[in-house]
């Protein structure tokens, strides 16, 4: 799952930044709203959560824009305006939800969740798939009932093969997916988070490589 965190508030979007790649996110962030259209413009996102309150371009521009688009992402809005006329008012604008600050982190986390699913084609809260488990909100995997231990990226690597349905993800769609725009595109990091995560899940192998494509479940 990609996120877009758009908020002028530095040390807010940080914290909202390693809160969600905590639980296995990739995120980008920016600090106001013309660098929110422009990332958007080029990068695929599940859920952009903005701020109202914006230099450059107001968060209120920004919603109607990406909603104009008819991008995939889902805007969640977060403000400090929290009276009933300021949600209608983010609403109508086209935002998907609206979140007043001061938040619980834990309930950000279930709405962006909540809104990444209803990105796209429906998604199961829990995915499963030749004898795996996978709980995106409770971040926990298990196969054949044994529990497993992932790190943030291999379960991201993971979820992301659970939802294609036995379809080949790309190592380019995989670090989109899992890791943020920081990554090098050349890196090898796919390849070995790949070896790992095959060695925690163990025999029978169900990962395959598709030469000159990526990687994919195997069929039963």
């Amino acid at each position: 799952m990609r996120v877009l965190i758009v908020e002028d508030e530095r040390v807010l979007a940080d914290t909202i930044a390693e809160g969600l790649r905590e639980e296995a996110m990739a995120v980008d962030v920016v600090y106001d709203g013309d660098d929110a259209l422009d990332r958007a413009s080029y990068n695929e996102y599940d859920v952009v959560v903005l701020d109202r309150d914006l230099p450059t371009v107001h968060g209120d521009e920004v919603c109607r824009e990406l909603a104009g688009r008819r991008a995939p992402a889902r805007i969640l809005m977060l403000t400090a305006a929290g009276d009933v006329e300021d949600r209608v008012a983010g609403l109508s604008l086209g935002a998907d939800d609206y979140l007043p600050k001061p938040f619980v982190f834990g309930e950000l986390v279930a709405r962006v969740r909540a809104l990444a699913r209803r990105s796209g084609a429906p998604v199961p809260p829990v995915l499963e798939g030749r004898g795996i488990r996978l709980d995106p909100h409770r971040r926990r995997v298990a196969r054949d009932g044994r529990e497993l231990r992932l790190t943030n990226k291999e379960f991201a690597v993971l979820e992301e093969l659970l939802r294609a349905e036995g379809g080949v993800v790309s190592a380019e769609r995989l670090l989109e997916r899992a890791w943020d725009e920081n990554i090098d595109p050349f890196s090898n990091i796919v390849r070995v988070t790949m070896a790992t995560l095959r060695r925690k899940l163990g025999a029978p192998a169900v990962i395959e490589t598709v030469t000159g494509s990526g990687y994919r479940l195997e069929a039963p």
